[in-house]
């Protein structure tokens, strides 16, 4: 089969190349899928997209046009893609349902242990010949009450990896794990909220979940309290944050992922201004501590990722075996 892969760096064309084995015609674009680069996939029977590519009607109403027939998304995440559009344009959607919680899980706890003990400004100021203590002052994750915003495979490990440091968990999901709460205690969330010392979020990005930390929940939350956020960057109100931030009642955010990210992520900025005024102001907070949406990029993951890839493409091409398909039921989340 001939696929279009865009949003193509060197290692996905290394893991995916060694995972598809000469299986199918893999031609790598580096651009992103957009209105402007659809046609690049004229002839093509597959695209594999990534979770900044463009999956609008416009896109996918191009690419139908070109020939293309599956959607092969290289992610969990499907919020980019409109399903009722790819359903009524006959277009197949696959996903990669799991591929490492472990590796997102483990980021996010690099992300509160690094803020907690200010590990960055540490290193830099060590680097300078400064080994002064004051200004990193952090505190025992021991003991401490961590929020879990969604209890899902990342959600589940996270909360494991948490009970290990005696902590108290609450977690909050609208469809409960009982196998988890030998770990976690469900509470609405407003109480997880009021009551978390650190809140994580691991959910999917749906309407129901859109902006889910705004300013409402912003109020609601622990003078000083966490904020971490490396599942979707939609699921965070970014002025509304930045207003928490101001008055104190969030003392630390860790992200890994942000509503705008599509124009930023993925990409070597680094000799440009960068025009987004929400990421730049953040950007200014010594609290905050940012990196680039890679808390998937491990070694287990990108292979996990791709070779689940290349089965559903194959799985499609012949018509049988399983392969993990998106609905437009799952639309609600």
């Amino acid at each position: 089969m001939k696929v279009a892969v865009f949003s193509t760096h060197p290692y996905d064309e290394l893991f995916l190349n060694l995972a598809n084995a000469s299986q199918h015609q893999l031609i790598f674009f580096e651009t992103k899928l957009a209105p402007a680069t659809a046609k690049l996939a004229l002839g093509c029977t597959a695209v594999c997209a990534f979770v900044n590519d463009d999956l609008s009607r416009t896109v996918l109403e191009v690419l139908h046009q070109g020939g293309v027939r599956l959607i092969a998304l290289r992610s969990a995440g499907f919020n980019h893609v409109d399903l009722l559009a790819a359903q009524e344009l006959g277009l197949t959607v696959v996903r990669v349902p799991a591929y490492s919680p472990h590796a997102v899980a483990e980021h996010t706890l690099a992300l509160i242990l690094a803020l907690n003990r200010k590990i960055h400004r540490a290193y830099n100021r060590v680097r300078e010949g400064n080994f002064a203590l004051e200004g990193l002052l952090g505190f025992d994750l021991h003991g401490k009450t961590i929020g879990i915003v969604g209890t899902g495979k990342i959600g589940a490990v996270f909360a494991q990896m948490l009970s290990g440091f005696g902590c108290h968990l609450l977690a909050y999901d609208p469809y409960p794990s009982p196998a988890l709460e030998k770990w976690v205690r469900y509470t609405p969330l407003h109480t997880l909220l009021g009551e978390s010392d650190v809140i994580s979020l691991h959910c999917p990005l749906t309407p129901a979940t859109h902006h889910l930390i705004n300013e409402s929940a912003v109020a609601q939350m622990k003078p000083g309290a966490m904020l971490i956020n490396t599942s979707r960057g939609g699921l965070v109100d970014t002025r509304a944050v930045i207003e928490g931030l101001k008055d104190g009642r969030i003392g630390y955010l860790g992200l890994d992922v942000y509503e705008e990210e599509a124009d930023l992520f993925f990409r070597d900025l680094s000799n440009q201004v960068i025009q987004d005024d929400l990421f730049s102001r953040l950007l200014t907070f010594p609290n905050v501590l940012i990196t680039g949406h890679q808390g998937f990029f491990t070694q287990e993951a990108l292979s996990n990722i791709t070779r689940t890839t290349i089965a559903n493409i194959t799985a499609f091409e012949r018509g049988e075996g399983e392969i993990f398909v998106v609905s437009v039921e799952k639309l609600g989340g």
